[in-house]
């Protein structure tokens, strides 16, 4: 198998040939250079593309070369289909000239998180168990990307089977953060961050079943959303997000702005006879004005797992730019938080393991490290009898229920994502022996995976050692448009920052 950097280079070698544009597309040289094309946010490189200010290949080739520069450091791709995006960039380029291509994504370089389905693309999910898989259709959600004139770059790194807050298996190896290469970029979706902070992809999808996009969007200083489940279809997404863990795990966008966030979401969202449990795209935002009627509770600590000083200062940081801009914002943390984290344990954890464990049974020697801890931290909870599994799913309902009528007060909850700023390499697992402990450090996410609502992670400031730190913007089910809405506010104050190695190899 090549090497991602191989294949850059073979593409650069077979594909890359700006004389082959027909001589009347670029009348003149763009006046945007090649690093500030890959620092613009997708929405702004569509718009581009459309009015023939660049051409589509041209987006292509400085996103290809920032992947020579960058990914050696970071290892942020499973695999790489430059050579079929560069195909894709010239088609789009002929359409432009024809007057025959158009889209609101149109010439986008986007990745995919390497559990969910793209054509032709190898699918291991970080696992020698699935090393093989190549899918022979896409996903419904990168069918629709694509429709809206998306160019996939390629998929990127998971732990193995999803099963990790860091981002390390034995196919692929480990993915660091482009912040601080001793630190992850979180997990699961860890390599998708990873692309996207660094800008080697302007966009793309990762999945959620306890956090996986909004800790690691928090890590490497970029926004995500954990949609309502049912918004996006999630077919071709491994482990199904079926049973009960359609209640827990979504797919959904991450991007470096909020408007970014809004578009992938627009593109995707809408039911889908592959996914039944899809459900219609919800309604649009409502104008500002209607919008500051929204009463915010904040909290900086859950009563389970404690925050730093400087996550809590930011969160307090977040809560004042929003009074400021008109919102009415109190202190108000939800009850029954604690519980819920005990039954997403259940159904995460436990029944998880129970899948996981089984796919393992005889091929220990082909599994991570962090796939034997899962599984023995599963084994040493109780059993999970039918019983015992049904009752968690009943009292699920009924704690959802006690949440949104806690939430008529406050429509909008405001939030730390974890503890912590990412942590170094050496501090990841499942476990009190290790320094980032997830069912401790975690919880902040993994109540809102078992209640279903929709949350977005903005960044909004910085720890002492200059690692990015982002807040949990909470709504309630199926109102995703307010829950954007506000993270866009925050957005607007808060921008993307690029990060100190990309900024050194630029």
């Amino acid at each position: 198998m090549q090497t991602v950097e191989r294949c850059v280079s073979i593409v650069f070698e077979k594909v890359w040939n700006p004389n082959s544009l027909e001589s009347d597309f670029m009348k003149s040289p763009s006046a945007l250079s090649a690093s500030s094309l890959c620092l613009l946010p997708a929405l702004e490189i569509a718009q581009l593309v459309n009015s023939k200010e660049v051409s589509a290949v041209e987006v292509m080739y400085e996103h290809a070369e920032r992947i020579q520069r960058l990914n050696p450091a970071l290892n942020a791709f499973a695999h790489l289909d430059l050579e079929r995006a560069f195909e894709e960039a010239r088609r789009i380029d002929s359409g432009c000239i024809h007057g025959s291509a158009e889209g609101v994504l149109l010439g986008v370089p986007v990745t995919i998180k390497s559990c969910i389905d793209v054509e032709g693309l190898r699918c291991a999910v970080g696992s020698r168990l699935r090393s093989d898989y190549v899918p022979a259709s896409s996903a419904t959600l990168v069918t629709r990307l694509k429709r809206a004139g998306a160019i996939v770059i390629g998929n990127t790194t998971t732990p193995e089977m999803l099963m990790a807050y860091h981002t390390e298996n034995e196919i692929h190896g480990r993915t660091n953060n482009p912040w601080d290469l001793s630190r992850t970029p979180g997990g699961s979706s860890g390599g998708e961050a990873a692309a996207i902070s660094s800008c080697m992809s302007a966009g793309g999808f990762g999945s959620d079943g306890g956090g996986s996009i909004r800790v690691p969007a928090h890590f490497t200083g970029i926004c995500g959303l954990k949609p309502t489940p049912g918004l996006i279809p999630a077919d071709g997404h491994y482990p199904a997000c079926a049973g009960p863990f359609s209640l827990i795990g979504v797919v959904g966008p991450m991007a470096r702005t909020v408007k970014d966030l809004q578009l992938l979401f627009a593109v995707t969202a809408g039911c889908e006879s592959a996914d039944p449990g899809a459900v219609p795209a919800p309604g649009k935002a409502q104008d500002s004005g209607r919008m500051k009627q929204l009463r915010i509770g904040y909290y900086e600590d859950d009563g389970e797992s404690g925050s730093d000083c400087k996550t809590a200062e930011v969160v307090r940081s977040a809560a004042s730019a929003l009074r400021n801009a008109g919102f009415v914002v109190e202190p108000f943390r939800p009850k029954g938080l604690a519980r819920a984290r005990e039954l997403w344990a259940v159904i995460f954890v436990e029944a998880g393991a129970l899948l996981l464990g089984a796919m393992a049974q005889g091929q220990e020697n082909d599994v991570t490290r962090n796939t034997r801890e899962f599984i023995a931290l599963a084994a040493a909870r109780p059993v999970l009898t039918g019983e015992r599994l049904l009752n968690t799913l009943i009292e699920c309902d009924q704690l959802r229920l006690s949440i949104q009528e806690q939430m008529r007060d406050y429509p909008i909850l405001l939030a730390p994502i974890c503890s912590m700023p990412a942590f170094l390499h050496q501090d990841a697992g499942w476990g009190p022996e290790h320094a980032a402990d997830y069912l401790r450090t975690m919880s902040y996410c993994q109540h809102y995976n078992l209640l279903g609502n929709p949350a977005a992670t903005v960044p909004v400031g910085q720890s002492a050692e200059g690692l990015p730190i982002g807040v949990q913007i909470i709504g309630r089910p199926y109102k995703d448009h307010e829950v954007l809405a506000v993270a866009n506010i925050l957005n607007q104050q808060y921008k993307w920052r690029e990060p100190p190695l990309c900024r050194a190899n630029d």
